[in-house]
This record gives structure tokens, sequence and C-alpha cells, in this order.
């Protein structure tokens, strides 16, 4: 049976995670080279969106099963929160989450998969402010019924809430037996919103059966310039059944970033608002119309504020998602 603490090797990264030491901090190392190689110039991209971000009110979708507005720009904590029980590692990370409550950020995403991560997010939450706006989603990731409900009640421990808002079945696992386990949940208000999640194209066959048969209220799976498969079925499914849609992996794990290395963005980005090669991706990921919330993980407060950036201003329309599309071929 699958513990709380395990790497799933199935998990796009878990094989390669699991054979390393998660260091305090993660920064992908695309994503770090990057960064260096644009030196000062990223500051100076990301301060005109700061201050966009304090003036405009930010980029929201409804959850159609209920209406709710969500924040276009979550956060997930695969890796990137999973830095264990110190709290001399856990201390760098509050104000990265200070930084996404403070630009409007809502949703946590987690798992009992990921480590330390719930944990971690508790210890987060118990030492930031503007915390009432969050969305808390986590995952039943394990093999029994049983073992899902404790599983559910872990979590909220960690987390320290009474509740959570989004419970999913974390990469399909057992999910016609933990499917019963959450519409339980969410007649008897313990959780308002069930999903279902996965994290790799093999699992969309089976995606697409679930979705059909069952009532989720959220849909989870991944979508960026590299992979784009769940626009042909799962995408236009989702729109079809009515369900909010989660993006995991907007950056393709960081390697998006060695696409793009040392090359200038654009000048037609700005036309949308863009001010550096993260908001770029993360912009074209939510401006498809069934899509919900991204969720890019980061450990870095500057990448936060680079990520929370895509928050605001203009989208992209269709013919200039075109456009970017075609542009990201080119490379």
């Amino acid at each position: 049976m699958a513990t709380p603490g395990m790497l799933d090797a199935s998990h796009p990264q878990g094989a390669a995670a699991g054979n390393r030491t998660i260091m305090n901090t993660v920064v992908h190392p695309q994503r770090r080279r990057f960064l260096a190689a644009l030196g000062g110039a990223v500051a100076t991209c990301a301060c005109p969106t700061i201050a966009l971000g304090q003036e405009a009110a930010p980029i929201t979708r409804r959850v159609p099963v209920s209406g709710e507005v969500l924040p276009a720009i979550g956060v997930g904590s695969w890796i990137t929160f999973n830095v264990g029980a110190a709290t001399e590692a856990r201390a760098p990370l509050v104000p990265v989450l200070q930084n996404f409550f403070d630009r409007g950020g809502a949703m946590i995403d987690s798992s009992p998969m990921y480590g330390t991560s719930e944990a971690v997010i508790g210890f987060l939450l118990s030492r930031t402010s503007n915390r009432s706006r969050l969305i808390s989603a986590t995952k039943i990731w394990t093999f029994s019924r049983g073992a899902g409900v404790r599983q559910v009640q872990t979590s909220l421990e960690l987390w320290g809430i009474p509740r959570f808002d989004l419970v999913q079945i974390h990469n399909m696992l057992h999910w016609e037996t933990h499917v019963e386990t959450l519409k339980e949940f969410k007649a008897a208000g313990k959780v308002r919103y069930i999903g279902i999640t996965t994290s790799h194209g093999r699992g969309h066959d089976e995606m697409e059966r679930a979705l059909t048969r069952e009532r989720f209220d959220f849909v989870q799976f991944t979508y960026n310039f590299a992979d784009r498969s769940v626009e042909k079925r799962l995408l236009p499914l989702a729109a079809e059944r009515g369900l909010a849609v989660i993006i995991n992996r907007p950056f393709d794990g960081g390697d998006l970033f060695s696409v793009v290395k040392q090359k200038p963005l654009p000048p037609w980005a700005r036309e949308f608002d863009c001010a550096n090669w993260p908001q770029f991706f993360l912009k074209f990921v939510v401006s498809h119309p069934a899509v919900t919330c991204a969720i890019p993980a980061t450990s870095q407060t500057a990448h936060m504020v680079e990520n929370m950036g895509a928050l605001y201003g203009r989208l992209p329309d269709a013919s200039t998602r075109d456009r970017m599309i075609q542009h990201m071929a080119m490379h």
C-alpha cells in the first residue's frame, strides 16, 4: 500500500526525484540558467506587472458547478514544498506564499504523495496573512477506501484547516473506489468540490471514461506548449460536462525555459501585458476558454512574483494564441 511519504515513479518527476535528496529550496536548473542569462532584465521586466497587479483586478474564472469566482493562477507544491520538518528549511517559503496571497492567489494544490509538502503548507498558512481567500485542494492517493478516508483526515490535520474546498483522486488511482468516498464527503458537507487528476498522457483514455461516467466538479491534467494533447478530447469534454479545469506542469516541468534560453520575449507579447517568459507560458494556458486555473510550482519568491504577474492584464485572443504556438514551434 502507498504511504504519504512515498514518491510515485509513475509521476512525470517521481522516478528522478525518488533517487535524490530534496534540498531546502528547489529551482529547476533550466529556469535558474535562464534567469541568470537574463540577469537584471528579469527584475526590470517584472516591475510593470507588479504595479499592474496592484491597480487592476485579477483574471478570474467561474467554477461551472457553483459560479464561484477563482483566480486563474494558483500554486502547486510537488517537490518545491517538500523541504522536511526543520524550521530553517521551511522559513524561506513563508515570503513565497505571502507573495502568492498578496498578489491575488487563492488555490494551493497538494497531495499526500508530495512528501512533507502538506505539513509545510500547514506551517506556512500559520505564518501568512491574506489567507482568507485560500482555496485548499488536496488528493487521495492510496488503494483502499478506508485508507482514503484516513488520508483526507490526516491531510486536514497537516494543513490545519476545518475542511478542504477540493479533494481529488490522484492520478486516477483506484478512482472507482474513491469517487464513492468523495460523493459521500460532498453530500455531508465535508468537502465543497470533488475532482480527479492525471499528469501523463497514457491516462487520457481512462480519464475520458471517468469524466463521462461520473459527475466530478473539477478535473486536473497537464497542458503546455510542449504537450497540447488535451486540446483534442479532454478540454472539450470538460467544457461539455461543465467541469472546472486545473492545469498542472504549465512549464513542462521547467523544460520550456530551455527552449527559450537566451531568447528575447517577442515584442508583440506586450499586446497582452506579458513581461517575461513565465507569463508568456502561463497566459497561453489560462487563455484557453476551458481552463479555470494553472498551478505552477515554485520555492522562490522572485519566481512567484513573475508567475503571479500572469494573473493581471489582458489575455491573448484566439489569433494571438495561434501566433504564440507558431513562435514556440520555431525554437
